[in-house]
């Protein structure tokens, strides 16, 4: 079971739509994924267009059994979602005198093995439930939109990954995904470039500006299900065969 973070502490890079439409794209080609929301904006469930009335919160705290929480929002794609209910998660995280970080690990064990892949979509910035998120996972995909700004997000982050590596040496940053690719603005790809140089292959093919990403979760669709022959579609697939191609690696 491949357990992967998308997560950078910048928000605005496509994070969601990336977590949600790589767990689409692996779902259909026969993988088993479950998609954890731990964002307390929710909007995994929302994208999904499936009602996220319990999920990770009620989870952890001993509520609901954490295979009995799972939505299945399409097949093959369960879905633990989030929402504000987090917040309150947040506060209990805050009050462990020890071993806050593997809160949410401890809490989702009865579902190792149960998936082919758990995609983990993580909240902007850096609180205890990133941290949390960071410590499940083995693997941690960036989403960087083509600009300077996220590109010097971009730099912190892996600087407090290191952190969180010394604690939790199986963690990797193993993909790079530059979004909002456009050949029109000139600094994407010079942006393009300098990511190229610094992460060689950790860098995913880039997910071009498409409108239609940002249409599809006000239908409650995936980029498949809305508009299927788009570049977002073609883009968004092309990172999950590289994704399964790994599999070997």
């Amino acid at each position: 079971m491949r357990r992967m973070a998308i997560a950078l502490s910048k928000g605005g890079v496509g994070k969601t739509t990336t977590a949600v439409n790589l767990a689409s794209a692996l779902a259909a080609r026969g993988r088993t994924v479950l998609l954890i929301d731990m964002d307390t904006q929710g909007q995994s469930a929302k994208m999904l267009g499936v009602a996220g009335e319990h999920g990770v919160t009620e989870v952890v705290n001993g509520e609901m059994g954490a295979a009995e929480a799972v939505i299945e929002a399409r097949p093959g794609l369960g879905l633990l979602a989030g929402g504000r209910a987090l917040a309150g998660l947040k506060r209990v995280i805050d009050r462990k005198e020890f071993g806050g970080e593997q809160t949410l690990a401890e809490a989702l064990s009865p579902l190792d093995g149960a998936f082919d892949y758990v995609i983990v979509d993580t909240a902007p910035g850096w609180d205890v439930l990133t941290v949390n998120a960071l410590f499940y996972a083995d693997e941690v995909m960036t989403p960087v939109a083509l600009e300077v700004m996220a590109l010097q997000g971009l730099q912190e982050f892996t600087k407090s990954l290191a952190a969180i590596r010394r604690y939790h040496d199986a963690l990797a940053l193993r993909y790079v995904v530059p979004t909002f690719f456009d050949r029109r603005v000139r600094k994407s790809d010079e942006i393009l470039a300098q990511l190229q140089t610094h992460f060689g292959p950790q860098l995913c093919r880039p997910i071009r500006y498409n409108v239609r990403l940002s249409e599809a979760p006000g239908y409650g669709q995936t980029i498949f299900e809305y508009a299927a022959t788009s570049t977002g579609a073609e883009d968004y697939r092309t990172l999950a065969e590289r994704i399964v191609d790994d599999e070997r690696a």
